[in-house]
């Protein structure tokens, strides 16, 4: 495991830190991979709001089992298009966000390929997807960097909750601002902010967890403010 003079460490070298432990602990990964489909992944991330990955992915293959191409979704009736996302949450509201979205793509981009965004710069693409309805800043620096391997970085709720308890960013820092701060800590690297995203959401997942986070099994302990100030005084 790498080692790193770890006392008073300022919240952006923490950040790098972060990065290199996590980098050591998963291993680097390649954004190069094959990925999903920019439409599904715009979708899914749509779904994905306030969901597991599991009940969005049913709620994905569902809609497109009953619907299966993108102009069947926009001319589908609400109630059984609501019905077939049920295992998401707020099913209708996505729904309608859902049709609505893609009326809009398919005038831009009548095959709903999404591919325009590649010859757009990073200001552009996000401006376009977030003026779609329920596209939000997760949403569109996700499809902007899995699918068109843009400079952005994306903070859910498990990159969010990380980088608060390790001491990245500050307790009153809003997801939407964490998104700026911990972007303006790395390098303009789409594969280091991959990785950067990839590896904190895996381990929001699988070691700082948000409840019982399994402390003794992280190595990011060493300089975490979470472990020094809560867990080593007894007080969590």
């Amino acid at each position: 495991m790498a080692t790193v003079e770890t006392k008073d460490l300022t919240p952006e070298e923490k950040t790098w830190q972060t990065h290199l432990f996590l980098n050591e602990l998963f291993g680097e990964l390649d954004l190069r991979q094959p990925r999903r489909e920019p439409i599904h992944e715009l979708i899914s991330t749509m779904l994905s709001h306030r969901t597991t990955h599991a009940n969005e992915e049913k709620a994905y293959y569902r809609m497109r089992e009953l619907f299966p191409t993108w102009p069947d979704v926009i001319n589908a009736p609400l109630d059984p298009l609501t019905e077939a996302l049920e295992t998401s949450q707020y099913p209708g509201a996505k729904a309608i966000n859902i049709q609505k979205a893609l009326k809009l793509i398919q005038e831009k981009s009548p095959d709903f390929s999404l591919h325009f965004l590649k010859d757009m710069s990073v200001e552009e693409g996000m401006a376009w997807l977030m003026h779609l309805p329920g596209v939000g800043l997760k949403t569109a620096t996700l499809v902007l960097l899995f699918n068109f391997h843009k400079p952005v970085l994306p903070v859910d709720t498990h990159v969010f909750r990380v980088s608060q308890r390790v001491g990245l960013i500050g307790a009153k820092v809003t997801a939407e601002k964490a998104h700026t701060i911990l972007l303006d800590r790395l390098p303009k690297d789409a594969t280091v902010l991959f990785n950067f995203h990839k590896h904190l959401y895996w381990h929001g997942q699988r070691i700082c967890t948000w409840k019982s986070p399994k402390c003794e099994e992280c190595p990011l302990r060493v300089f975490c403010n979470y472990y020094q100030e809560v867990r080593l005084k007894g007080w969590g």
